[in-house]
């Protein structure tokens, strides 16, 4: 994520630039390298897994957490197994959102195979699951046939695909075409639901500014979070997972040693403070809202919202929309109970599990997230 100039400012106190004005040009201008490349080398290999896997290892998933490994031993087929080392405990202690994110894995993947002229007939938790909790059973078997099937339209779209975290023009609002837009790309039989109603704007703008509030002020769930920060192109090339944070602003910081884990984590500080008002801000610019339910919660329910949220997520890029996922008020632990609640309540009241929602506007390009290359994610190649 490139820190905007504003943001960089705020999250910092603007007391940093003298302290850096010592680095070179170079370090405060370079942007990530290696990080990047997967996006530009998707499709260019000789087996058509790993033409398809090339695809959908560019796939949105929780923090950037990019929990998928993929088992090639047998001839013709592909297994997915989660890799547990990268699960989010304290934000998503039953891996729901983990789940979700293998979902978006194989709908690209399968868009990218149907692109390349073949099927994957996925089969999930071929092995069984638990509810509760991700282990090392194999999540999907899929296998690769030959088809003649026409490609799905919004493959078009993965190489432009974004998460924006920057705020959107509040001069601009969501036109209900576009909402009917992305209704109208999942998958039959699921319950979505779209508001670009001022009221209801205003309502969950509060709503889920007050639950990224309590996902920043209590320390364990936004340690989580700076855990896996990537604070420089250095960090991010060399470990191209979790939050990036890039830009020539983000350099002078952590040149001048202003930002660190450390002063990110001391709710004293000025980086703090003001850090988390610039992050709250995004919150306060939703020109609508996108989200999904199901009636239960099954591990299969989570993986077809996956599928189903990066269907709406490419829909909004055809549509030109910006996106950002708003989890806070969908996590299940204890200090987001009330929130978790009410938004149950307002979006499901008949009972059921609110999956995903989100935040719709119109907003700046931004670079593709930093992705492990494949060759990092696949066993047995």
């Amino acid at each position: 994520m490139t820190l905007s100039r504003r943001k960089t400012i705020a999250l910092l106190g603007g007391g940093f630039i003298t302290a850096a004005v010592g680095a070179s040009a170079y370090e405060i201008t370079r942007m990530p390298r290696t990080a990047s490349a997967p996006w530009g080398q998707a499709g260019g290999y000789d087996d058509p897994r790993m033409r398809a896997l090339s695809w959908a290892i560019l796939a949105p998933n929780p923090h950037n957490m990019q929990p998928w490994m993929v088992d090639l031993r047998t001839e013709g087929e592909a297994v997915l197994y989660v890799d547990t080392d990268r699960l989010l405990p304290h934000t998503d202690p039953f891996s729901r959102q983990i789940t979700i994110g293998l979902g978006c894995f194989l709908e690209v993947l399968r868009m990218a195979a149907l692109a390349d002229g073949y099927e994957a007939r996925v089969d999930l938790f071929p092995n069984g699951s638990d509810d509760a909790a991700l282990d090392q059973r194999p999540v999907a078997r899929v296998r690769f046939a030959a088809t003649d099937a026409a490609p799905d339209p919004l493959f078009a779209h993965v190489p432009a695909r974004r998460s924006l975290k920057e705020p959107f023009d509040m001069t601009r609002g969501v036109e209900a075409d576009k909402l009917a837009a992305l209704e109208a790309a999942v998958l039959p039989g699921t319950e979505i639901g779209t508001s670009n109603e001022e009221g209801f704007v205003e309502e969950f703008r509060a709503l889920t500014r007050e639950a990224l509030r309590i996902e920043l002020v209590t320390p364990r769930t936004f340690k989580e979070s700076v855990d896996v920060m990537r604070i420089g192109a250095r960090a991010t090339d060399r470990t191209p997972d979790g939050i990036d944070l890039n830009g020539p602003m983000i350099e002078f910081a952590r040149l001048a040693g202003q930002m660190t884990p450390e002063k990110l984590m001391d709710p004293t500080t000025m980086s703090f403070q003001q850090g988390m008002e610039a992050v709250l801000a995004n919150t306060d610019s939703a020109m609508a809202y996108v989200w999904i339910t199901t009636a239960t919660n099954t591990r299969e329910d989570q993986i077809r919202t996956g599928a189903n949220w990066v269907r709406v997520n490419l829909a909004a890029t055809e549509q030109g929309l910006g996106l950002q996922p708003l989890s806070q008020p969908l996590q299940e632990y204890p200090e987001m109970a009330d929130l978790y609640a009410r938004t149950h309540e307002r979006l499901a009241p008949t009972g059921g599990t609110v999956q995903m929602l989100c935040r719709l506007g119109y907003g700046p390009d931004v670079p593709a997230s930093p992705r492990w290359p494949i060759d990092a994610k696949v066993l047995n190649a």
